[in-house]
């Protein structure tokens, strides 16, 4: 594939071409936060690729019983539920109810989260908590929660969380969901620490555009070609390539990789140019702060 420009676009493999066996997590399960849907869901089947039990949390259990009769498609266990990760009592509930289920946990990707666009002097109280608290409060919740199950039992296991390349410059419209991405990609470094001897390992993805039917704007192609032309592979993300970074993190093939937050953006991040297109302050962008209609 390539652009007008005649650059050359690498393509990931098809989704049926998963870059590790069907049997790297035979036997484990995974709960998968946000799982029914975007980019969990792409989570969540890459983990059943690799033969695991899934279990699907979502606010909506409709959701996530969306998400889990895909994943089922492909012949995983598979096991949805509703739960709200920013109550403790839920999160160690549904814990429970999973592992009664599928079996003891030993897997876990935070991926529930909340964003939308808005100036940060427009952002109200219950728009920075509603989305601060489900990407902060609900990986520290499901992660010690899988943290002091595995301790008791002796037994290591591994963490992934869906981060986001901004989180080293901000994003406009975005001061609610950088903040929280970064407190992400804090407590990934801090609990691959604390874990370490107990075989635990932490990492996470800081993911750049993946458009998907369920993100903002969508995935539609008058959305995307914008997001191309600016991104120094070409394209955007596949939804799919972003799933298999997150499983293959916790494959025995990655034992020797935590506390690290791993940048897939197709380069986004590392644009530097002496010529750019002027700047357009985020409150003056036609479309909002995203500057997408």
């Amino acid at each position: 594939m390539t652009n007008p420009l005649r650059q050359i676009v690498a393509e990931p493999p098809p989704f049926a071409t998963p870059p590790y066996g069907p049997n790297v997590f035979a036997g484990q399960t995974v709960l998968v936060t946000g799982g029914g849907s975007g980019m969990g869901l792409a989570m969540a089947k890459a983990f059943a690729q690799g033969g695991a039990k899934v279990a699907v949390m979502g606010r909506s259990i409709e959701r996530a019983q969306e998400g889990a009769a895909q994943i089922a498609a492909l012949g995983a266990k598979v096991h949805a539920m509703s739960c709200d990760v920013r109550a403790a009592d839920a999160v160690a509930a549904a814990f429970d109810e999973a592992e009664k289920v599928l079996g003891p946990i030993s897997l876990l990707a935070n991926n529930a989260g909340a964003n939308f666009p808005v100036l940060a002097e427009n952002i109200s109280v219950n728009a920075w908590n509603a989305v601060t608290r489900i990407a902060i409060d609900g990986t520290f919740l499901c992660s010690t929660e899988l943290a002091r199950r595995l301790i008791a039992r002796g037994q290591g296991g591994a963490i992934v969380n869906n981060s986001a390349q901004y989180i080293w410059t901000g994003f406009p419209g975005d001061a609610h969901s950088a903040a929280a991405k970064t407190a992400q990609a804090t407590m990934t470094k801090k609990m691959a620490a604390d874990w370490a001897a107990h075989g635990i390992r932490v990492n996470a993805v800081a993911a750049g555009f993946f458009p998907h039917a369920s993100s903002t704007n969508g995935d539609a192609a008058e959305v995307i070609a914008p997001l191309q032309a600016m991104i120094p592979a070409g394209r955007t993300g596949r939804i799919h390539e972003f799933g298999w970074l997150s499983a293959m993190l916790c494959t025995p093939l990655m034992n020797g990789v935590t506390g690290q937050v791993i940048v897939q953006d197709g380069g986004e991040s590392l644009r530097r140019s002496l010529m750019n297109p002027d700047f357009i302050a985020p409150r003056d962008r036609e479309g909002g702060p995203w500057g997408w209609k």
